[in-house]
């Protein structure tokens, strides 16, 4: 397992379309292993595959609860429900942060890192943070959909009080 840079803001990959992964091998559960890691190692709720320069359709998400990490290939939005109006911030926007308008409730399928098809159900953050990686893979960051007039930046001494 490796930690991986994270593509910051104004990197080019960042604006494009992922591909779907056709195979789960060893290569692909590699990256999710170094994602994971990645993600775990800068306090991140979610990391898409692009944020780490790979063009693939996979995303991790950890809630930091009971529940153990989520990892979605190929993932796509079967339905949406609700609004909310949350805080979101982003490993590739270090620091940033701006009111964005999300699903309440939000369904997801795809496969998990064994290539079994699954289905998953969100609420509230873990809608937020489906939505939001889900994003990432379609080539699209969340300063692109924030309420205008509410980006912040949180210089890192007061990130660490948060």
């Amino acid at each position: 397992m490796a930690i991986r840079n994270i593509r910051q803001e104004g990197d080019e990959i960042l604006k494009k379309v992922s591909r779907e992964v056709d195979v789960v091998d060893d290569k692909i559960k590699e990256l999710i292993k170094d994602m994971l890691e990645t993600m775990h190692q800068q306090n991140g709720v979610g990391l898409a595959a692009v944020q780490v320069g790979i063009l693939k359709r996979i995303i991790v998400i950890d809630l930091y609860d009971d529940n153990p990490p989520i990892v979605l290939i190929n993932p796509v939005i079967i339905e949406q429900k609700g609004e909310q109006t949350v805080e979101e911030g982003c490993l590739s926007f270090p620091n940033k942060y701006a009111q964005v308008v999300r699903p309440k409730e939000i369904q997801v399928e795809g496969l998990n890192e064994n290539g079994k098809k699954v289905k998953i159900k969100g609420k509230d953050l873990l809608a937020q943070a489906l939505a939001h990686e889900i994003d990432h893979l379609n080539g699209h960051v969340f300063v692109e959909i924030m309420i205008p007039g509410t980006l912040e930046y949180v210089t890192p001494e007061e990130e660490t009080k948060k």
